[in-house]
């Protein structure tokens, strides 16, 4: 009986994902902050962000602070280097501890900041070009957040996050009337909490997992007479080492299946799909699929894992934008 409630949850779960596969692909402009929903863990982004019930240290911050919890080691800290599309460049690192082996939970903090590079101001103006240049600057993006994620028991765990958001978009000199010499100065900066939330269920059955998180709820922020929320997300997924299907489970080979459904505010529901094959723990293969995307598809990467020190590495084809490299360098206690 627990065998078929197992494989009824999985089936809800799939079922889910195929009517996110069948939904139509159509933005809805519905929140800022956008940079939140960028992947800037290269292993996540190998299995195209299908991490909701994936073990991945610190990095779980990202995805469900929940499976930080069952962390095998008492420390781990990452640092992310993402090469975003036009030029954008997303820097992010994360730490989780478990004091006292695992006793009192695992607390973690994540960082993310975004260099959207060098931008020229312009101003509207009563010349032969229609405008003016104005000062060169930089607009960036940051998040800095706490978790911490407690296992209740030895097969289900719950995490949360509260994180401080904010990004600045420079400035701008905005004319008063028809008089060129009639300007006012208006700074673009919002900063905004928000917050986590997930769990995690190690079924006990074989290696499969079911978990869900709810990402960046917050209240509305405004810029001029626009509100909008941060890129709120909510996730089901579920994973399995399928190796454990066989007969006899073969300790150094590992291959590890991730669905993720996804339902975010912003766009129609969407699927992903991560794969993930392992060699004695020194040696990944990964791969994902992103369904319902307008230029993506599939991801690819690999990691290696030597004394405690892992490095990984994704490349996205990213259709008219060429492609996204991701690199982070991993260290666990």
């Amino acid at each position: 009986m627990r065998s078929i409630r197992y494989i009824a949850c999985f089936l809800i779960a799939m079922s889910f994902a195929a009517r996110a596969q069948a939904a139509e692909y159509k933005k809805l402009a519905q929140t800022g902050f956008q940079f939140l929903s960028v992947e800037t863990d290269a292993r996540a982004a190998a299995m195209a962000g299908a991490m909701t019930t994936v073990a991945n240290g610190s990095g779980a911050l990202f995805h469900n602070p929940a499976v930080m919890a069952f962390m095998p080691t008492s420390v781990d800290v990452a640092i992310n280097y993402n090469r975003w599309i036009a030029d954008i460049n997303h820097y992010s690192a994360s730490l989780a501890f478990s004091p006292a082996n695992h006793k009192y939970g695992t607390f973690g903090f994540s960082w993310h900041y975004v260099d959207y590079g060098e931008m020229q101001g312009a101003l509207p103006w009563a010349n032969d070009k229609g405008y003016i240049k104005t000062e060169t600057f930089n607009p960036s993006a940051i998040m800095v957040g706490v978790g911490y994620a407690k296992a209740l028991s030895a097969k289900f765990s719950v995490g949360a996050q509260l994180k401080y958001v904010g990004q600045q978009l420079g400035y701008s000199a905005v004319q008063l009337g028809d008089a060129n010499d009639s300007l006012s100065v208006r700074k673009y900066k919002q900063f905004a909490a928000a917050f986590d939330f997930g769990t995690l269920f190690k079924t006990g059955w074989k290696s499969l997992a079911f978990g869900m998180s709810v990402r960046n709820f917050s209240n509305e922020i405004q810029y001029e007479t626009e509100s909008f929320q941060l890129p709120l997300t909510f996730c089901m997924g579920v994973s399995m080492n399928l190796l454990d299907m066989l007969p006899a489970v073969p300790e150094m080979h590992v291959l590890s299946f991730a669905l993720d459904a996804v339902h975010p505010r912003s766009y129609p529901e969407y699927l992903n799909i991560g794969m993930e094959y392992s060699y004695k723990n020194l040696l990944s293969l990964r791969y994902g699929y992103m369904g319902n995307r307008d230029e993506r598809t599939s991801s690819f990467g690999f990691g290696i894992h030597i004394s405690g020190i892992q490095f990984d590495y994704s490349y996205i084809p990213f259709g008219v934008f060429d492609e996204t490299q991701n690199c982070t360098l991993r260290f666990d206690l």
